[in-house]
Order: C-alpha cells, then structure tokens, then sequence
C-alpha cells in the first residue's frame, strides 16, 4: 500500500513538473482539446481574439514607459518545443509602466514569436479579421508579485506586450542575431547565447512606430494553462520582416519531433469585454490643432468678405438689425 501511494506521488509529481510539455497545435493535442488537461483554456476572457476597430472604445492613457533599456545585455534563445524564447542573463530589471497598467511597474520575464505554415497567417490576436505573418509576445510580470509564477495566479499580474509582423523581401537587420540563432535550437530544450549584447531598446520601441498607438484589453495566456491574468498591449503599427527571417523559426522541432510549422491558437470569443483603443496625446494635439486651423482659416475668409463687401450691402444689412 505505501509502495502504491509513493509511486501515485512520484506520477503527480512528475505530470505537475512536466504537464505544461503535453500540448501542441494539431491533433489530439491541439487547441481544441486543451481543455480536457486545463481547465483554464475553457475560461470566458480566454486570448487571442479579433479586434474589430468598429467595436473600439477610444480613450487616452497616460504615456508607457520603458526602464532599464539603456544598455545592452547578454541574452540567449532557447527552444521549448512550442516557440523560441529569448531571456536576459541577469543583468537588472527591463520595465515597463504607464498606460492601462497605472504607476505600477511590470518586470521582462522573456519574449518569443508566433507563426503560420505560410506567410499569410501566423498572428494570434487578428485586427480587423486579419492575420499577419507573424507575432511577437514581450511578456513581463508584475513587480509586486515578485516572479512570473506568483504573478501568473493575479488577473492584474502580467501584461504581455504584441508586435505584428508583415512578410516581405529585405532582412530586418534588428531581428538577424535573433534568426542567426535560431539554426542553433532546432532540437527541443537547446539553447544558445546570442553572439553579440542585445539591446532590448531597438526591438521594444522600433523605429516607425507609435508605442502611445495600441489597443488594449484584459485576456489570459494564449498556451496552456490559459490563465486569464493578462492585460494585453496591442500595437497598432505593424513592422516587417523578410520571408527568408521567417521561414526560418519553421525549422525548429515540436515537442513532437516534427518541424514546428504553425505555433498560434485561435482566436476565442470576446465574451463581455471591451477593447479600448489608445489614442496618443499628439494625435488628440493634431486634431485640435487642425480643428484651430480650419476656424482660422474661416475666420480670415469671412473678414475677406466683410472687407470686399460693397458698402450697399452693410448698408441694408444694418437698417434690417435696425
């Protein structure tokens, strides 16, 4: 009987420390049936989910801000047979704050990407119905709760950064060190040190892109457990990278032994959740200053006509107030 109940411990134990392994994106371990293992992915604020602009609640936010970006850091990729996972060696905090998650500050945990079989798919969350050739997630937990898996038991607790990719024919050279290293993590659990320092700078505020421009809405972890502890930071502009940096993230093996080809759930329903779309102050600046022009420019058009005007008609028009 005690032989029974240590083997029973050592089999939960085991399935507890390897359970998040047992999922994949086809078959009997695909999307659909991640329910039957966690109960999370069953949830009713589930991501990702298709942001339909017509739907949007408008608001402005106050400013993100990044901390700790300054420098480069010493960063290595791993493969963990559902994606490729970029984390820093310990080297101080990255941080994020500002916008729908207040004064608080949310600590980088590690980033990775999501894909498609081809180009023309790949994005978890869609906009508009669309999806891109790819996705990247920056994943930061809540500084309060002291590490991800704390945070991850909070509905307030992570925040989850999303960059949307278009294909296209030239290299995007920010993300070859990343793509040259990729070839080096094919077979699950590898992982390799970057030849060069990151600087995180370039890949979180790219250039040509308004990161005061996103939507935002609370959700949940797009893989298994699911828990819906996520408020989710979408950036509107999407960037670019070349077909041949994407094919290459294809290459890599599932934790089935077979090419990792496509790593994105579905999309999942909105349920009773609002989106809210974040307007920059320098739009709202730019509309109000456009709106200042155009009543300048009619002001200037009815004193031009006050000014032109033959007298006659002053004349008559003040005998009518008359």
């Amino acid at each position: 009987m005690a032989l029974t109940l240590l083997l029973l411990t050592l089999l939960l134990l085991i399935c507890g420390a390897f359970g998040d392994k047992h999922f994949g994106y086809d078959g009997p371990n695909g999307p659909n049936h991640w329910g039957d293992s966690y109960n999370g992915c069953v949830g009713k604020h589930q991501s990702p989910i298709n942001i339909e602009e017509h739907i949007v609640t408008n608001v402005t936010l106050p400013l993100l801000k990044f901390i700790g970006l300054d420098h480069a850091r010493d960063a290595y990729l791993t493969n963990n047979g559902h994606t490729a996972v970029l984390r820093l060696n310990d080297s101080g905090p990255a941080m994020i704050t500002g916008g729908p998650l207040g004064s608080v500050q949310y600590v980088f945990e590690q980033l990775h990407f999501h894909w498609g079989e081809n180009d023309l798919e790949g994005s978890e969350d869609l906009i508009n119905n669309h999806s891109f050739a790819m996705e990247l997630h920056v994943v930061f937990y809540k500084q309060n709760y002291g590490s991800m898996a704390h945070a991850i038991d909070h509905s307030d607790g992570l925040t989850v950064l999303a960059y949307f990719f278009e294909a296209g024919d030239d290299d995007n050279p920010t993300y070859e060190p990343i793509v040259n290293a990729v070839s080096n993590i094919q077979s699950v659990e590898s992982n390799v040190t970057l030849a060069k320092p990151m600087n995180l700078e370039s890949i979180l505020i790219p250039n040509h892109v308004s990161i005061q421009d996103y939507f935002t809405y609370n959700g949940s972890l797009t893989t298994p457990p699911c828990s819906e502890s996520v408020i989710w930071i979408d950036f509107k502009d999407n960037l670019r990278l070349s077909h041949k940096q994407i094919a290459a993230f294809r290459n890599i093996q599932s934790t089935e032994g077979v090419p990792l080809t496509h790593n994105f759930r579905p999309v999942q329903p909105l349920e009773d959740r609002q989106i809210f779309h974040n307007i920059p102050i320098t739009d709202i600046d730019s509309k109000n200053s456009g709106q200042s022009t155009i009543l300048a420019l009619l002001s200037l058009t009815c004193a031009a006509v006050i000014l032109t005007a033959p007298s006659e008609i002053w004349t008559g028009f003040f005998n009518l107030l008359i």
